[in-house]
Protein backbone atom coordinates (compact mmCIF):
# COMPACT_ATOMS: atom_id res chain seq x y z
CA UNK A 1 0.00 0.00 0.00
CA UNK A 2 2.73 2.18 0.57
CA UNK A 3 4.43 1.73 -2.58
CA UNK A 4 1.16 2.27 -4.21
CA UNK A 5 0.94 5.82 -2.58
CA UNK A 6 3.98 6.66 -2.87
CA UNK A 7 3.93 5.88 -6.86
CA UNK A 8 0.38 7.84 -6.96
CA UNK A 9 2.31 10.54 -5.63
CA UNK A 10 5.01 10.49 -7.45
CA UNK A 11 3.30 9.92 -10.61
CA UNK A 12 1.16 13.34 -9.89
CA UNK A 13 4.24 15.24 -9.18
CA UNK A 14 5.52 14.03 -12.82
CA UNK A 15 2.26 15.48 -13.82
CA UNK A 16 2.44 18.54 -11.91
CA UNK A 17 5.77 19.22 -12.46
CA UNK A 18 5.08 19.29 -16.52
CA UNK A 19 2.32 21.43 -16.34
CA UNK A 20 4.56 23.71 -14.65
CA UNK A 21 7.59 23.11 -16.78
CA UNK A 22 5.23 23.87 -20.06
CA UNK A 23 3.99 27.02 -18.70
CA UNK A 24 7.50 28.12 -17.77
CA UNK A 25 8.66 27.26 -21.40
CA UNK A 26 5.74 28.64 -23.10
CA UNK A 27 6.31 32.37 -21.19
CA UNK A 28 10.06 31.93 -22.12
CA UNK A 29 9.68 31.36 -25.55
CA UNK A 30 6.99 33.92 -26.42
CA UNK A 31 9.67 36.64 -24.29
CA UNK A 32 12.87 35.38 -26.71
CA UNK A 33 10.75 34.79 -29.50
CA UNK A 34 9.30 38.50 -29.49
CA UNK A 35 13.01 39.72 -29.51
CA UNK A 36 14.41 37.74 -32.09
CA UNK A 37 10.99 38.87 -34.40
CA UNK A 38 12.18 42.54 -33.57
CA UNK A 39 15.54 42.48 -35.67
CA UNK A 40 13.30 41.10 -38.40
CA UNK A 41 11.18 43.29 -41.52
CA UNK A 42 9.08 40.09 -42.09
CA UNK A 43 5.82 38.72 -40.49
CA UNK A 44 6.71 35.41 -41.46
CA UNK A 45 8.55 35.01 -38.81
CA UNK A 46 6.20 36.08 -36.36
CA UNK A 47 3.82 33.64 -37.20
CA UNK A 48 6.15 30.75 -37.37
CA UNK A 49 7.16 31.68 -33.48
CA UNK A 50 3.34 32.38 -32.46
CA UNK A 51 2.62 28.77 -33.94
CA UNK A 52 5.54 27.17 -32.36
CA UNK A 53 4.46 29.45 -28.38
CA UNK A 54 0.77 28.14 -28.97
CA UNK A 55 1.76 24.68 -29.27
CA UNK A 56 4.12 24.17 -26.49
CA UNK A 57 1.47 24.19 -23.66
CA UNK A 58 -0.84 21.15 -25.45
CA UNK A 59 1.93 19.34 -26.24
CA UNK A 60 3.94 19.89 -22.54
CA UNK A 61 0.01 18.88 -21.02
CA UNK A 62 0.15 15.76 -23.11
CA UNK A 63 3.60 14.63 -22.50
CA UNK A 64 2.98 14.97 -18.87
CA UNK A 65 -0.25 13.03 -18.48
CA UNK A 66 1.37 10.29 -20.53
CA UNK A 67 4.68 10.14 -18.55
CA UNK A 68 2.45 10.10 -15.26
CA UNK A 69 0.64 7.33 -16.65
CA UNK A 70 3.42 5.37 -17.82
CA UNK A 71 4.98 6.06 -14.41
CA UNK A 72 2.14 5.05 -12.63
CA UNK A 73 0.82 1.95 -14.47
CA UNK A 74 4.28 -0.28 -14.90
CA UNK A 75 2.17 -2.89 -15.96
CA UNK A 76 1.25 -3.73 -19.03
CA UNK A 77 -2.87 -3.22 -19.64
CA UNK A 78 -4.76 -2.97 -22.77
CA UNK A 79 -7.10 -0.27 -21.08
CA UNK A 80 -3.75 2.00 -20.28
CA UNK A 81 -1.74 1.38 -23.64
CA UNK A 82 -4.87 2.52 -25.57
CA UNK A 83 -4.89 5.58 -23.54
CA UNK A 84 -1.07 6.12 -24.30
CA UNK A 85 -1.58 5.54 -27.60
CA UNK A 86 -4.43 8.38 -28.11
CA UNK A 87 -2.12 10.97 -26.28
CA UNK A 88 0.76 9.71 -28.58
CA UNK A 89 -2.10 10.23 -31.65
CA UNK A 90 -3.44 13.85 -30.08
CA UNK A 91 0.19 14.87 -29.92
CA UNK A 92 1.01 14.13 -33.59
CA UNK A 93 -1.96 15.90 -34.88
CA UNK A 94 -1.10 19.21 -33.03
CA UNK A 95 2.16 19.01 -34.67
CA UNK A 96 1.37 18.03 -38.06
CA UNK A 97 -1.38 21.36 -37.96
CA UNK A 98 1.31 23.70 -36.94
CA UNK A 99 3.66 22.18 -39.78
CA UNK A 100 0.53 22.60 -42.28
CA UNK A 101 -0.07 26.06 -41.21
CA UNK A 102 3.61 27.39 -41.76
CA UNK A 103 4.13 25.41 -45.19
CA UNK A 104 0.95 26.28 -46.64
CA UNK A 105 1.70 30.44 -45.35
CA UNK A 106 5.23 29.75 -46.86
CA UNK A 107 3.53 28.61 -49.56
CA UNK A 108 1.17 31.79 -49.91
CA UNK A 109 4.33 34.02 -48.94
CA UNK A 110 5.98 32.59 -51.87
CA UNK A 111 3.20 33.25 -54.16
CA UNK A 112 2.19 37.30 -53.30
CA UNK A 113 5.85 37.57 -54.45
CA UNK A 114 5.27 36.55 -58.26
CA UNK A 115 3.03 38.85 -60.29
CA UNK A 116 2.30 35.91 -62.91
CA UNK A 117 -1.54 35.18 -61.69
CA UNK A 118 -1.26 31.60 -63.02
CA UNK A 119 1.46 30.46 -61.55
CA UNK A 120 0.82 31.74 -58.19
CA UNK A 121 -2.91 30.12 -58.84
CA UNK A 122 -0.48 26.80 -59.99
CA UNK A 123 1.43 26.80 -56.21
CA UNK A 124 -1.61 27.71 -54.21
CA UNK A 125 -3.63 24.50 -55.61
CA UNK A 126 -0.76 22.83 -54.02
CA UNK A 127 -2.19 23.33 -50.66
CA UNK A 128 -3.96 19.82 -51.03
CA UNK A 129 -1.30 17.97 -51.50
CA UNK A 130 1.16 19.63 -49.01
CA UNK A 131 -1.85 18.55 -46.39
CA UNK A 132 -2.30 14.96 -48.07
CA UNK A 133 1.83 14.36 -47.27
CA UNK A 134 2.13 15.59 -44.09
CA UNK A 135 -0.78 14.01 -42.93
CA UNK A 136 0.08 10.47 -44.76
CA UNK A 137 3.69 10.47 -43.59
CA UNK A 138 2.12 11.50 -39.56
CA UNK A 139 0.19 8.52 -40.03
CA UNK A 140 2.71 5.96 -41.08
CA UNK A 141 4.54 6.81 -38.59
CA UNK A 142 2.25 6.66 -35.55
CA UNK A 143 1.63 3.02 -37.14
CA UNK A 144 5.03 2.41 -36.81
CA UNK A 145 5.41 4.15 -33.53
CA UNK A 146 3.03 1.96 -31.88
CA UNK A 147 4.32 -1.56 -32.88
CA UNK A 148 1.95 -2.12 -36.26
CA UNK A 149 3.56 -4.37 -38.93
CA UNK A 150 4.49 -2.43 -41.65
CA UNK A 151 5.13 -5.33 -43.97
CA UNK A 152 1.86 -5.76 -44.86
CA UNK A 153 1.02 -1.70 -45.32
CA UNK A 154 4.37 -1.41 -47.39
CA UNK A 155 2.74 -3.84 -49.77
CA UNK A 156 -0.22 -2.96 -49.55
CA UNK A 157 0.67 0.74 -50.27
CA UNK A 158 3.07 -0.41 -52.92
CA UNK A 159 0.40 -2.34 -54.74
CA UNK A 160 -2.21 0.39 -54.41
CA UNK A 161 0.43 3.10 -56.00
CA UNK A 162 1.25 0.66 -58.75
CA UNK A 163 -2.65 0.14 -59.98
CA UNK A 164 -3.30 4.22 -59.12
CA UNK A 165 -0.29 5.00 -61.05
CA UNK A 166 -1.70 3.04 -63.78
CA UNK A 167 -5.37 4.47 -63.60
CA UNK A 168 -4.39 8.21 -63.06
CA UNK A 169 -1.54 7.92 -65.85
CA UNK A 170 -2.87 10.44 -68.36
CA UNK A 171 -4.06 12.83 -65.56
CA UNK A 172 -0.70 12.95 -64.34
CA UNK A 173 0.60 13.82 -67.40
CA UNK A 174 -2.08 16.56 -68.17
CA UNK A 175 -0.93 18.27 -64.83
CA UNK A 176 2.90 18.14 -65.65
CA UNK A 177 1.59 19.20 -69.18
CA UNK A 178 -0.20 21.95 -67.26
CA UNK A 179 3.10 22.70 -65.09
CA UNK A 180 4.37 23.20 -68.33
CA UNK A 181 2.28 25.57 -70.11
CA UNK A 182 2.72 28.03 -66.50
CA UNK A 183 6.58 27.97 -66.80
CA UNK A 184 7.26 27.85 -69.97
CA UNK A 185 4.33 30.09 -71.13
CA UNK A 186 3.85 29.02 -74.61
CA UNK A 187 0.79 30.80 -74.51
CA UNK A 188 -1.33 32.67 -71.66
CA UNK A 189 -5.08 33.69 -71.17
CA UNK A 190 -6.56 36.03 -73.65
CA UNK A 191 -4.05 35.16 -76.12
CA UNK A 192 -4.83 34.85 -79.70
CA UNK A 193 -3.09 31.49 -81.15
CA UNK A 194 -3.33 28.70 -83.41
CA UNK A 195 -2.72 25.16 -82.91
CA UNK A 196 -2.83 22.36 -85.90
CA UNK A 197 -6.31 23.70 -87.62
CA UNK A 198 -7.20 25.38 -84.21
CA UNK A 199 -7.76 29.78 -84.33
CA UNK A 200 -9.26 31.52 -81.65
CA UNK A 201 -8.56 32.91 -77.81
CA UNK A 202 -7.58 31.42 -75.27
CA UNK A 203 -10.06 31.85 -72.36
CA UNK A 204 -8.75 29.40 -69.30
CA UNK A 205 -5.76 27.13 -68.89
CA UNK A 206 -6.77 24.09 -66.85
CA UNK A 207 -4.90 21.47 -64.82
CA UNK A 208 -6.26 19.02 -67.32
CA UNK A 209 -7.17 21.15 -70.40
CA UNK A 210 -7.45 24.43 -71.72
CA UNK A 211 -10.38 26.23 -73.80
CA UNK A 212 -10.21 28.53 -76.78
CA UNK A 213 -12.61 30.83 -77.93
CA UNK A 214 -12.41 30.31 -81.79
CA UNK A 215 -12.85 33.17 -84.65
CA UNK A 216 -16.25 31.35 -84.98
CA UNK A 217 -17.08 31.67 -81.40
CA UNK A 218 -17.30 28.39 -80.47
CA UNK A 219 -15.44 26.98 -77.61
CA UNK A 220 -12.68 24.49 -78.41
CA UNK A 221 -11.63 21.65 -75.69
CA UNK A 222 -7.88 21.17 -76.10
CA UNK A 223 -5.88 18.97 -73.57
CA UNK A 224 -3.07 20.22 -72.81
CA UNK A 225 -0.59 17.69 -74.04
CA UNK A 226 -2.35 17.85 -77.45
CA UNK A 227 -1.51 21.71 -77.07
CA UNK A 228 2.31 20.99 -76.00
CA UNK A 229 3.05 18.64 -78.36
CA UNK A 230 1.76 20.22 -81.29
CA UNK A 231 3.28 23.11 -83.16
CA UNK A 232 1.70 26.63 -81.53
CA UNK A 233 1.67 30.28 -83.29
CA UNK A 234 1.04 33.08 -80.93
CA UNK A 235 -0.04 35.68 -82.09
CA UNK A 236 -0.01 37.88 -79.55
CA UNK A 237 3.71 37.82 -79.24
CA UNK A 238 3.99 38.97 -82.61
CA UNK A 239 5.73 42.56 -82.24
CA UNK A 240 5.10 42.97 -86.12
CA UNK A 241 3.60 41.35 -88.84
CA UNK A 242 5.36 40.28 -92.69
CA UNK A 243 2.81 40.55 -95.48
CA UNK A 244 3.72 39.28 -99.02
CA UNK A 245 1.75 39.70 -102.19
CA UNK A 246 1.67 39.07 -105.53
CA UNK A 247 0.71 41.58 -108.10
CA UNK A 248 0.12 40.70 -111.87
CA UNK A 249 0.31 43.28 -114.45
CA UNK A 250 -0.46 42.68 -118.55
CA UNK A 251 1.92 41.30 -120.85
CA UNK A 252 1.77 44.84 -122.77
CA UNK A 253 2.51 47.27 -120.05
CA UNK A 254 5.60 49.34 -121.57
CA UNK A 255 9.02 48.96 -119.74
CA UNK A 256 9.19 52.77 -118.62
CA UNK A 257 5.51 51.98 -116.35
CA UNK A 258 7.16 48.61 -115.46
CA UNK A 259 9.92 50.57 -113.69
CA UNK A 260 7.40 53.43 -112.12
CA UNK A 261 5.15 50.20 -110.53
CA UNK A 262 7.97 49.43 -107.30
CA UNK A 263 8.44 53.27 -106.87
CA UNK A 264 4.74 53.73 -106.90
CA UNK A 265 3.77 50.76 -104.42
CA UNK A 266 7.07 51.91 -102.19
CA UNK A 267 5.64 55.27 -102.03
CA UNK A 268 1.84 53.81 -101.05
CA UNK A 269 3.15 51.82 -98.20
CA UNK A 270 5.66 55.04 -96.52
CA UNK A 271 2.35 57.00 -96.60
CA UNK A 272 0.18 54.73 -94.97
CA UNK A 273 -0.36 54.57 -90.81
CA UNK A 274 1.52 51.16 -89.31
CA UNK A 275 3.16 50.09 -92.35
CA UNK A 276 6.75 49.34 -93.12
CA UNK A 277 8.15 48.76 -96.76
CA UNK A 278 10.56 46.14 -96.79
CA UNK A 279 10.47 45.67 -100.91
CA UNK A 280 9.03 45.22 -104.47
CA UNK A 281 10.31 43.61 -107.17
CA UNK A 282 9.36 42.55 -110.54
CA UNK A 283 9.86 38.34 -109.77
CA UNK A 284 8.77 36.36 -113.24
CA UNK A 285 6.70 35.89 -116.50
CA UNK A 286 3.47 34.47 -115.36
CA UNK A 287 1.57 32.50 -118.11
CA UNK A 288 -0.24 35.61 -118.79
CA UNK A 289 0.82 38.83 -116.58
CA UNK A 290 4.25 40.18 -115.57
CA UNK A 291 4.45 39.31 -111.76
CA UNK A 292 5.67 41.29 -108.99
CA UNK A 293 6.38 40.32 -104.90
CA UNK A 294 5.59 43.02 -103.01
CA UNK A 295 6.50 42.47 -99.23
CA UNK A 296 6.01 44.92 -96.51
CA UNK A 297 6.10 45.38 -92.52
CA UNK A 298 2.73 45.89 -90.30
CA UNK A 299 4.46 46.89 -86.83
CA UNK A 300 1.20 45.48 -84.70
CA UNK A 301 0.00 42.02 -83.03
CA UNK A 302 -3.93 43.52 -83.34
CA UNK A 303 -5.14 41.43 -86.57
CA UNK A 304 -7.82 44.41 -87.27
CA UNK A 305 -5.75 46.83 -87.22
CA UNK A 306 -3.24 45.05 -89.67
CA UNK A 307 -6.35 44.07 -91.99
CA UNK A 308 -7.48 47.91 -91.90
CA UNK A 309 -3.58 48.78 -93.04
CA UNK A 310 -3.74 46.13 -95.90
CA UNK A 311 -6.99 47.39 -96.92
CA UNK A 312 -5.94 50.92 -97.18
CA UNK A 313 -2.44 49.45 -99.05
CA UNK A 314 -4.93 47.24 -101.54
CA UNK A 315 -7.13 50.49 -102.24
CA UNK A 316 -4.46 52.95 -102.83
CA UNK A 317 -2.43 50.23 -105.27
CA UNK A 318 -5.95 50.48 -107.53
CA UNK A 319 -6.02 54.11 -107.45
CA UNK A 320 -2.44 55.06 -108.81
CA UNK A 321 -2.73 52.30 -111.12
CA UNK A 322 -6.15 53.49 -112.52
CA UNK A 323 -4.42 56.81 -112.67
CA UNK A 324 -1.13 56.12 -114.39
CA UNK A 325 -3.14 53.73 -117.16
CA UNK A 326 -0.98 50.30 -115.50
CA UNK A 327 -4.03 47.16 -116.27
CA UNK A 328 -3.88 44.18 -113.69
CA UNK A 329 -3.73 40.81 -115.54
CA UNK A 330 -6.11 38.53 -115.54
CA UNK A 331 -6.05 34.87 -116.61
CA UNK A 332 -6.42 34.83 -120.41
CA UNK A 333 -6.33 32.83 -123.63
CA UNK A 334 -5.07 33.67 -126.84
CA UNK A 335 -5.75 31.44 -129.62
CA UNK A 336 -4.11 32.24 -133.03
CA UNK A 337 -5.87 30.58 -136.12
CA UNK A 338 -4.20 30.36 -139.34
CA UNK A 339 -5.36 30.41 -142.71
CA UNK A 340 -4.02 28.20 -145.58
CA UNK A 341 -5.22 29.83 -149.40
CA UNK A 342 -5.22 26.95 -151.80
CA UNK A 343 -3.80 27.49 -154.75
Amino acid sequence: MKLFTENLFLAISIFFIGIILSIIISKISKIIFKRISKRTKTNFDDFIFDTLTGIIRPIGFLLSAYFAIDYFFTDEITFISVLLNIQKLLILIIIIKALNKVLIRSLTESTAKIDDSSISSMISSLTPLIKAFTWTIGSIFFLQNIGVQMTAIWALLSAGGIGAGLALKDPVQEFFEYITILLDKPFQKGEFIKSDSVLGMVERVGVRSSRIRSINGEVIVMSNSALTNGIISNYAQMKKRRLVHKLGVVYETSPSLMKMIPKIIKKIIEETKDASFDRCHFTDFGDFSLNFELVYYIPTNNYLAAMEAQQSINLRIIEEFSLNKIEFAFPTQTLNIERNESK
